[in-house]
């Protein structure tokens, strides 16, 4: 891989809530292992030699991501594939160093390719999102894009997720261009990366005790309000029985189903940074 001036190397988030190092089945094939303060997920069953990494968690954690999957597969093979839902720092912090373990294909939606690839930057965290510690400390936050482009894939145009049956891939922009999220439609299962969260991710307090509730996409690093809104109803028109986030403890049932239109019929007043409330 090209490297570029700048990496993760040196970035350390001194953030940890009280479910970092644990992980949670949400159904026999979809396993998810929380790093810090962000979910990665495990998509294959035990045992299975024929499993897909869902995001990279932060810096500095390609071990335990490795150790991770071992526990959860009862072997150190590698993942046929990683997929991305996103390219921000949380989601791909160890895609690099685990790519140097692994030589296998990194999907992502064209829109997100420009991250990927060395071509673009994120902006900046809006330290004025939200009056909370998280949003206060976003400046400092990595938001270079990486260079992954000699193991990078767009997403197939059909909808289909390489590796794994039965699952589509729904274009869920807002928080970022490219951002996806991925849905089961047999058993209604959604990997929503940070379309929606359900944990107040401004919030330290709220983040390191893991209060579960449905929050709108992180607000210090949305880049799109009104996109990010319609993604919010393209999910909830999914009608997800189960759902897990990129930050947050799974949720389901009618909790998720009252909670996602909860969301969506006070968007503006809930979702919305502060300084875009005014406009």
């Amino acid at each position: 891989m090209k490297p570029l001036d700048s990496d993760f190397s040196d970035s350390h988030l001194p953030f940890y809530s009280v479910n970092s190092g644990k992980g949670k089945e949400v159904c026999n094939d979809l396993f998810y292992w929380t790093n810090q303060i962000g979910n990665v997920c495990f998509y294959g069953t035990p045992g299975s030699r024929e499993w897909v990494l869902i995001d990279c968690g932060m810096p500095h954690a390609k071990e335990k991501i490795m150790e991770a999957a071992e526990e959860r597969f009862g072997h150190d093979g590698k993942p046929q594939a990683i997929v991305l839902t996103h390219g921000h720092f949380d989601h791909v912090g160890s895609l690099e160093p685990l790519l140097e373990e692994w030589d296998v294909p990194v999907y992502a939606h064209e829109l997100e390719i420009p991250y990927l690839n060395g071509k673009k930057d994120y902006p900046k965290g809006n330290p004025k999102a939200d009056g909370g510690l998280v949003s206060e400390f976003s400046p400092l936050y990595p938001h270079h894009g990486i260079d992954v482009s000699d193991r990078l894939h767009v997403l197939p145009a059909n909808g289909e997720v390489p590796f794994m049956p039965g699952w589509t891939w729904v274009h869920t922009p807002g928080h970022t261009p490219g951002h996806v999220s991925l849905f089961r439609e047999g058993d209604r299962t959604l990997i929503a990366g940070d379309a929606f969260v359900t944990v107040k991710q401004e919030s330290l307090y709220k983040v390191v005790f893991q209060k579960k509730e449905i929050s709108g996409p992180p607000k210090y690093f949305t880049m799109d309000w009104k996109a990010a809104r319609k993604s919010v109803e393209t999910l909830y028109n999914l009608n997800p029985a189960s759902a897990v986030t990129g930050h947050g403890d799974v949720m389901d049932g009618k909790e998720l189903e009252d909670s996602l239109r909860d969301l969506l019929e006070h968007f503006d007043a809930v979702a919305l940074p502060a300084d875009q409330k005014a406009h």
